[in-house]
């Protein structure tokens, strides 16, 4: 059966706009031809994200689907590295499942760094050969995020094996090395390490590029690096994609990639660079088979309103609608569950802080940035802390019954109550900040007693949001989790917290790969020296 579509072709390769009717036969694009005139709508390739955990919104593929595709985005470069960290190659099964009945096209990676160090606890290993094995498979298009940069600097087997089975593949080499500059950058890309999304600034941005790398303007829930780096798309827009990295339910119900096209073409950059690095650029990439309006693509395209707010009217994944006249056509369902959780409940006693140095490391969090910096107060501080700007931290190991790691933190600024999250990068233990100990406690069991979750406890309240999928994924509807988390949100709010994002800004506090103060579940890490205090 032939379907035809007119409107206003946008067509990227030329760098031209015309009336246009496209034809459609069995989800693959028959013809393109320029015709006198057509509505007044726009038919033009649809956005991709080219680096995100979908894990991170909470969501399943299908109900992350649900929600992108009403603002254009057609296809996602995914790393399944959270739920790897959990559940091992039967997480990246479980993405790769629920991900074929979505209808936006999910392009998973293997995942490199699992565990992302040797310095927590995470529920799997996936060595070198399991990594092969995915390398190998049709519908595994990349080798995830290196994060394990200090391996590659030093040549470890595993490491140097994992990034040879993705060259012998044929496939990309995905990059993290936030701050990584001079030799040991270029050792590191030179490696055939393909792309960083960790760039924090211009300089160590157009470094990175003169050695070859490609470089994904990140924009996210915590990690925000547009403003810094958006000079980047007038000089190189064919070396250039967008992300978001990590996106919360609330912000991804509010856009996604088209955010990101709004943004640039805000500050004047041209259309046709600004979409060739939105639509074009992570097809050529990660050689995705991801149509681009001609003859002989899958039907993959978005029909638009107008170029400046890209409001949706139709998208199309394989010639199928998904979405018409601004509403989705995938429809939510019941989603199985599998987990790796065995904590028991904490009691107040266990979050006491013992035996520390003097004077005792702080870690500092800075607000839309994944970096955090050093501080030290004195031993004879800490039975005050609670009354000023620091607050306890915990991390409580998932997977075996052990005492908390104990360590002190700034920057959530709490004058009451405890939050606390089981998504935690990338092991994804359980992590707390609070003002009591017996808060903290509250805190914790809340969410043990779920099976993961995230939970905002004070003297009179409590609220969780249940993630009983590998403790890190939510079995409802976008919509259900973005609600419960936007109302998690507030809560910490009132709690005195002025972080955009406190809940994803509190998972990234036990990432013991972005520098430069860290905790894990075995204690407060230098994320500098790679060692623990």
């Amino acid at each position: 059966m032939m379907t035809t579509f007119k409107g206003k072709l946008v067509d990227i390769h030329r760098k031209e706009i015309y009336p246009a009717s496209v034809k459609v036969k069995d989800g693959i694009i028959e013809e393109v031809i320029r015709i006198s005139s057509a509505p007044p709508f726009f038919i033009m390739p649809g956005f991709i994200d080219a680096h995100i955990h979908i894990e991170s919104s909470m969501l399943v593929p299908r109900e992350f689907a649900r929600i992108a595709l009403r603002f254009g985005t057609v296809a996602t470069v995914s790393d399944p590295h959270e739920i790897a960290n959990v559940l091992g190659i039967e997480g990246v099964e479980y993405m790769l499942d629920n991900a074929r009945s979505a209808g936006l096209k999910f392009h998973f990676g293997a995942p490199s760094c699992v565990p992302a160090t040797s310095f927590e606890t995470s529920g799997a290993t996936v060595d070198a050969a399991q990594v092969k094995r995915l390398l190998d498979r049709g519908d595994i298009y990349y080798l995830a995020e290196m994060m394990n940069y200090p391996g590659v600097l030093h040549d470890d087997p595993e490491v140097m094996q994992k990034i040879l089975s993705a060259q012998q593949a044929g496939k990309p080499v995905d990059g993290h090395a936030p701050g990584l500059r001079g030799g040991d950058a270029a050792k590191y890309i030179a490696a055939g390490i393909s792309t960083d999304h960790e760039c924090v600034d211009i300089d160590e941005a157009k470094e990175k590029l003169s050695y070859g790398m490609k470089i994904i303007i990140r924009e996210g829930s915590a990690a925000r690096n547009f403003e810094s780096l958006h000079p980047l798309i007038a000089s190189y827009p064919s070396e250039v994609m967008f992300c978001s990295d990590d996106k919360h339910p609330d912000d991804l119900l509010k856009g996604h990639i088209d955010e990101l096209v709004r943004q640039a073409l805000a500050k004047g950059y041209d259309l046709w660079d600004v979409l060739r690095i939105a639509c074009l650029n992570p097809i050529l990439h990660y050689q995705l088979p991801v149509g681009l309006i001609r003859p002989g693509d899958p039907a993959d395209f978005i029909i638009v309103e107008d170029l400046k707010d890209f409001h949706v009217r139709k998208v199309l994944i394989d010639g199928k609608v998904m979405v018409e006249s601004g509403k989705v056509l995938v429809e939510s369902k019941l989603y199985k569950r599998a987990n790796h959780f065995r904590v028991r409940p904490k009691g107040p006693r266990d979050f006491a802080l013992h035996d520390a140095t003097d004077p005792v490391p702080v870690i500092r969090v800075h607000d839309g940035q994944l970096v955090t910096s050093k501080e030290w107060i004195p031993v004879g501080d800490i039975p005050s802390v609670f009354e000023g700007l620091t607050q306890k931290i915990a991390v409580v190991n998932r997977y075996e019954d052990r005492p908390p790691a104990i360590g002190l933190i700034r920057g959530f600024d709490l004058f009451k109550g405890a939050i606390a999250s089981s998504v935690a990068h990338d092991s994804h233990n359980i992590v707390v900040v609070g003002t009591s100990d017996e808060l903290i406690c509250r805190a914790v069991n809340l969410v043990i007693s779920q099976g993961g979750g995230l939970a905002a406890v004070g003297n009179d309240f409590e609220k969780v949001l249940p993630l009983p999928i590998a403790g890190i994924i939510s079995a409802s509807t976008g919509e259900e989790v973005a609600e419960i988390y936007e109302n998690l949100n507030h809560l910490a709010s009132s709690m005195g917290c002025q972080l955009k994002a406190p809940f994803m800004t509190l998972s990234f506090m036990a990432l013991l790969v972005i520098p430069a103060i860290k905790m894990s579940d075995l204690g407060v890490f230098d994320a500098e020296a790679f060692k623990f205090y």
